[in-house]
């Protein structure tokens, strides 16, 4: 009783002007939340509260629950989302956007969610098959197209998002790309990336499109990336040095840094298909290194791979400690790794 007599005494001591305050601070403090949390999905592509929610809130609310509905539920969703999002196709998929981008076959696979529904998380595959030189073999093999509708409008949104910003809008060999990139036949797609390196030489989205769909062997692709690179890499620096003029320039900065890290990791790729296993962890190292908060393109798990490959056990468990507790939901390549160290360290005991 006396709890409610000091509350209602407390209460009536307030003045207007203490709501007034309260409000303004809480207004303050949600316009900040708000423009934080535009930054960071600006920045790394992913929500900062949905992925806190996910790894952090829902495992200490639900505990073993989830669990064992997460496990009962992967056996039936997996078998029919991941028929139609498993080979999601960037024109040369890396995990991108799908990553698609430009030109690359992004495979997507579906995580079932934390919260045990029939919904899905679309989620990048960093291992795609590049369109041309992989996915063509199985089109010539089989007739049939291992692409869907979805997987290339998820490329074409992925591709304008990573390799294009608002500043594009009106030249040329941008338009001619936005065109490419939403299209459906690989023939149009090819020609119209052609239209734009006439219109510039040295236009890195129109390489990567031409290097994901038109060569027909990992050797061509990774020539036509390395002529990529050469002009990733001038477009990085120029833009690196004019980042002090102004927000514009940023946002250019941003473009050509996310051309630069997708031209270098399928560069990886193409090492590690061809066998160079050693330089592809050196590719992958540097830019794990470079670009450490560049989690959207999964360029761990790509070194994962090719640790695992080289059997290099000890740095395959360095790396997975540095990125299995991150605040980002665990992919297959996580959980099986994990589940492969543990298992091997279980056989030699």
């Amino acid at each position: 009783m006396l709890n409610v007599i000091f509350s209602t005494m407390f209460f009536n001591t307030l003045t207007p002007k203490f709501y007034v305050a309260l409000t303004g601070t809480s207004s303050l403090i949600s316009g900040l939340i708000l423009i934080f949390e535009w930054w960071y999905f600006k920045r790394y592509g992913t929500s900062f509260i949905e992925q806190v929610s996910i790894n952090h809130l829902t495992p200490i609310l639900n505990g073993n629950e989830t669990t064992n509905s997460l496990l009962s539920n992967n056996e039936s969703t997996t078998l029919t989302s991941s028929s139609s999002s498993a080979m999601n196709g960037l024109n040369g998929g890396n995990g991108s956007n799908n990553m698609n981008s430009c030109g690359s076959s992004n495979s997507i696979d579906s995580i079932t969610p934390v919260t045990g529904t029939n919904e899905c998380k679309v989620w990048k595959n960093p291992c795609a098959l590049f369109r041309g030189a992989e996915y063509q073999r199985l089109i010539q093999y089989n007739g049939k197209e291992p692409l869907t509708f979805h997987d290339m409008n998820l490329s074409a949104q992925e591709h304008q998002t990573f390799f294009s910003c608002d500043l594009d809008e009106g030249k040329p060999e941008y338009e001619m790309m936005q065109r490419a990139w939403r299209e459906r036949a690989p023939s149009t797609r090819i020609q119209l990336a052609r239209d734009a390196l006439e219109k510039n030489a040295e236009f890195t989205p129109a390489l990567i499109l031409l290097a994901e769909e038109e060569a027909t062997t990992i050797i061509e692709v990774e020539r036509l990336l390395k002529q990529a690179l050469k002009c990733a890499e001038n477009a990085y620096r120029k833009s690196q040095q004019l980042l002090e003029q102004g927000h514009n320039q940023e946002i250019v900065h941003k473009r050509n840094t996310n051309i630069l890290i997708y031209v270098k990791r399928r560069l990886g790729m193409c090492a590690r298909k061809l066998g160079k296993l050693r330089e592809a962890t050196k590719i992958f190292r540097d830019l794990v290194k470079e670009f450490p908060m560049m989690s959207v393109f999964n360029i761990h798990e790509n070194l994962i791979e090719v640790l695992l490959a080289l059997q290099n056990y000890p740095d395959v468990q360095g790396v997975l400690a540095k990125y299995d507790d991150i605040s980002l939901p665990k992919s297959a390549t996580i959980c099986y790794t994990a589940a492969l160290l543990k298992a091997r360290a279980v056989a030699s005991t």
